[in-house]
Formats: structure tokens, C-alpha cells, sequence
């Protein structure tokens, strides 16, 4: 996963979910606010909001987790239900119709959670740091996706991933989502990283042999697209923690998961 811009606003729905802990940055008497000069949003301000937002603590091994009291939990599980929801119904649809039903999941904080990165790092990206966080292969899940994922499977409906973490990386991607219980189609036919070195032939236009110039939405809408039209899958729900995951077309439903940590343009 290459990170474009590190510190970015909350997400819609953490936005939502954390409107009222805004509040901490508001001036009291005396004091002028942002609104009223152009400064931007107290960098300090807003790691507690995330902090709060994710009910950030340490545990007995020093890793920082999220807690599933959260109103980050809570935004998840209202996501997690909708979608239960909506897969039923599309997929009972699209198998009656003789149709492939399948959904996609981007992996990083879709899947796996990274704020213990995010925290220790102060929500900075840095290449070797990030592929060795990747490599330990022991980030907790998101609230509630893998279930999601298991969900669906369940329903006969295809799971494929849709991530940019690289190539190399494959095996900690797979160890970690197994240990994180999203053990469902953890093959290359279904695991789409990013692999520059030799890009498929769906990525032509953007991507040849040791040249890779797609940009995010390029990647993730050209492999959508290669499910659906090459692979013969009609995608019913697509799942991201980036707009970038999700725009480009190819799915008949998008779901953005919140992520105020980072931002991936």
C-alpha cells in the first residue's frame, strides 16, 4: 500500500460518529477559532479525536488496538449489518438469474487494522517500516469484516481481494488474513496485489513490465472490471476504506469503510 497523504480529515462516517468530540477544538472565551483565520485543524486536536473515535489503547504488549465499544466499532457493525442485508437479497437475485455473484475487499483497514502502525509512527508512511509492520503478518481484524467475508461465502457468493499491497507481500497477506479468520479464497485467482514487475495484460494501458504509472483508482477499477468482464462475475458489493477502492465503476454497490488515519487519492 503506497499512502499518498498521511493526515487527512475523518472519513463520512467517522465524521458522523465523532461530531460531537469536535468540540474539544472549540475556543473558549477569550479565544478565536480556526473558522475565524484560515488555520487548519490542530494536528494535536485531532490525534485525540482518533484516539477516541478508535477507543485507542495499549495492550499488555504494548500494541494499540481499537476497542469494540468504540464508536468506531459501533459505525462498522451498523456497515456489517446493512451489507448482511443487501448480499442476501442480491444474491438470491443474481443466482436465480444465472448470474456469478461476487464481492471485493480491499485489505489494508478493510480487512486488517493498522493503527498500531498509524500510532507508533505518528500516522507517517514509510516504505521499510510499513512492508516490515506487513511482513510480521499480526495486525487484528476490522471489526466484523472477515465475518463479512464468511458471510458471503456462505451465500455462494465469490469473495476476491483487491489490495495494494504488493506482490511480495503476498504471504504475510495471507497468513495474516487467515490468522485474522477471512480464510476464503486466499489463491492467486482470487488475491489481486499490485505487481509491477509483470502486470497483467488488464492493466496495459496504465502498467507494463518494470513501469507502472496506474494510479489507484486505475488499478482497482481495471481489475473489477477484468472480474466482471473477463472472469465472467457480476459484482454485487465492492468494500474499501479509501474512495479510491471504490470509484471507477464495476460493482452495483459500494461500501466505505471508515478510516480517518489516512488518505489514498
Amino acid at each position: 500500500m503506497q499512502k499518498s497523504l498521511r493526515f487527512a480529515a475523518a472519513t463520512a462516517a467517522a465524521v458522523v460518529a465523532g461530531a460531537a468530540l469536535y468540540g474539544a477544538g472549540a475556543a473558549t472565551a477569550g479565544q478565536t477559532t480556526a473558522n475565524s483565520t484560515h488555520e487548519p485543524y490542530n494536528i494535536g486536536v485531532l490525534v485525540k479525536d482518533i484516539d477516541t473515535y478508535y477507543g485507542t489503547t495499549a495492550d499488555a504488549n504494548g500494541v494499540y488496538q481499537a476497542s469494540p465499544t468504540s464508536p468506531y466499532a459501533k459505525d462498522l457493525a451498523a456497515i456489517d449489518k446493512a451489507a448482511k442485508k443487501y448480499i442476501d437479497q442480491a444474491a438470491r437475485k443474481a443466482l436465480h438469474q444465472g448470474k456469478k455473484p461476487a464481492v471485493v475487499f480491499d485489505i489494508d483497514d478493510t480487512l486488517l487494522l493498522s493503527l498500531d502502525y498509524e500510532k507508533r509512527y505518528n500516522y507517517t508512511y514509510n516504505s521499510a517500516t510499513w512492508a516490515a509492520y506487513v511482513d510480521r503478518a499480526d495486525r487484528p481484524e476490522v471489526f466484523g469484516s472477515p465475518g463479512l467475508v464468511r458471510y458471503a461465502a456462505k451465500r455462494g457468493v465469490t469473495v476476491f481481494y483487491n489490495s495494494g499491497l504488493s506482490e511480495a507481500q503476498r504471504s504475510a497477506a495471507v497468513a495474516n488474513l487467515t490468522k485474522a479468520g477471512a480464510d476464503v479464497n486466499l489463491d492467486a485467482g482470487h488475491m489481486f496485489l499490485k505487481n509491477a514487475a509483470n502486470p497483467p495484460s488488464y492493466l496495459s494501458g496504465c502498467a507494463t513490465p518494470g513501469t507502472w504509472t496506474c494510479t489507484t483508482v486505475q488499478y482497482k477499477a481495471g481489475t473489477r472490471r477484468h472480474i466482471e468482464r473477463d472472469l465472467g462475475y457480476d459484482i454485487v458489493a465492492n468494500f474499501g476504506d479509501q474512495y479510491s477502492d471504490l470509484d471507477g465503476g464495476y460493482a452495483d454497490r459500494t461500501y466505505k469503510l471508515p478510516n480517518p488515519t489516512y488518505f489514498v487519492g
